[in-house]
């Protein structure tokens, strides 16, 4: 065979750059095949990095790495079309040595992650789609990028959440749900410095991580976020594509009724719009990971749908450290033996599901199916709105007792409805 690699891994973001690092510095010839023009120049996701996985790996990576803003506020949004209700969280917690997280541009990110790897051994080849993998006698041997081959002893699979290569693998045997599957889209908003330091009272390089439920998708299963990087702001919404069938509006139209709203407007304002992007997003958790392995293939990252959104946080980048991890320290003892076969590379299942990977995916397990429920984003926020309101507003009529005023908003919902709500949300957390 012509252009025989140890390990071939299509798609270079965080999760394909840290495969290829580790296996490069076990001495093992990888080589990555990204479609983009440079590693990060396709993901257009983006936003926060929990640093406990990659810290590990590369100590003292964040002084290094173009991070944007360490992140010290926590903040989620309940709201209707003119009102926001906020729990704002800020501490010293979040800072913590192994806690720490930072919001990254990926696109400037991964392409150093990527020259990590570089430096430590692994070949990048930019700039190729690859259309197919090569199969022989139920095996994957290699891909197929150009109407050429190019063959491996074991190709990993780190090309997204729309990865059409694992269902070619056999690995995505079931088909995906559209209640499972959300599309995003995100703006990048320019700001200077100073003005976002100003806005979301932030000291330099300190920043926000800011989740919405009810406007923002329209009151439908999905949200909002905005993430304060250096001088700019990520903002966008996330709707399950069974929401947008069932949905009278485009995404599109869902931002900007988003970025109308009277909270978000001022934060935004004077702000010039640099990136406009969209992607498909895993929302189902645990329930729709995939197969893993096979024979002369693994999975790993957003490719194994390894993503949790528990509502306050959503994690994927260090789902994809650890993945990457487990995947190398698999491959690494697959290749001691000279055995790839689908039974020697059981071995990184094994790992995910002793390290916190799996562990956690497993912990969040109930949590997408609770959050089919349209009352958190529709009910939920016009609850609070009319509550808070009420005992708000001073006008001049005679004030009611306050239970009262609570009860009133609350019955509409539902006591009941209420009381179930939170034990089912409480238990799948």
């Amino acid at each position: 065979m012509e252009d025989k690699f140890d390990v071939i891994i299509v798609g270079g973001g965080i999760a394909g750059a840290v495969t290829a690092l580790l296996l490069a510095k076990e001495g093992i010839e990888t080589v990555v095949v990204e479609r983009g023009n440079y590693s990060g120049a396709k993901n257009m996701t983006g936003g926060r990095l929990y640093s406990h996985s990659l810290e590990k790996i590369l100590p003292g990576f964040a002084l290094k790495a173009p991070m944007e803003r360490k992140i010290t506020r926590e903040r989620v949004s309940m709201m209707t079309g003119t009102s926001s209700f906020t729990v704002d969280y800020a501490s010293d917690r979040l800072s913590r040595p192994g806690a720490e997280s930072y919001t990254v541009l990926r696109s400037l990110f991964d392409r150093w992650l990527m020259e990590q790897a570089e430096e430590a051994g692994a070949v990048t080849v930019n700039g190729v789609l690859v259309e197919d993998l090569a199969i022989r006698d139920g095996k994957v041997c290699g891909i197929i990028a150009g109407g050429e081959e190019m063959f491996a002893d074991v190709v990993v699979l780190a090309d997204g959440a729309n990865s059409q290569l694992m269902e070619k693998a056999g690995l995505q045997k079931q088909a995906v749900s559209p209640r499972q599957i959300a599309v995003g889209v995100k703006e990048i908003i320019e700001l200077d410095e100073e003005t976002i330091n100003e806005r979301f009272n932030a000291a330099p390089g300190e920043g926000t991580a800011w989740m919405f439920a009810g406007w923002p998708s329209d009151g439908r299963i999905g949200g909002g976020f905005l993430y304060t990087n250096r001088s700019s702001l990520s903002l966008g919404i996330v709707v399950t594509t069974a929401e947008l069938i069932k949905s009278g509006k485009s995404v599109h139209e869902m931002l900007e009724q988003f970025r109308a709203h009277p909270a978000v407007r001022p934060l935004i304002e004077g702000g010039r719009l640099a990136e406009y992007s969209g992607h498909m997003v895993a929302e189902g958790g645990y329930s729709m990971v995939p197969s893993l392995h096979g024979n002369g293939i693994v999975a790993v990252g957003d490719a194994a749908h390894l993503i949790i959104n528990s509502g306050y946080t959503v994690r994927g980048m260090d789902l994809a450290v650890g993945s990457a991890v487990a995947a190398a320290k698999a491959i690494t003892e697959a290749k001691q033996i000279g055995n790839f076969s689908a039974a020697a590379l059981g071995r990184y299942k094994q790992l995910l599901d002793d390290g916190f990977v799996m562990r956690d995916m497993k912990h969040y397990r109930k949590f997408p199916h609770f959050m089919e429920n349209h009352r958190i984003f529709n009910s939920y926020p016009q609850m609070i709105d009319e509550m808070f309101g009420s005992i708000s507003t001073v006008d001049g009529t005679p004030t009611e007792p306050m239970l009262p005023k609570l009860l009133k908003p609350a019955k509409k919902v539902g006591l009941l409805n209420i009381v179930k709500d939170g034990w089912k949300g409480v238990r799948s957390l």
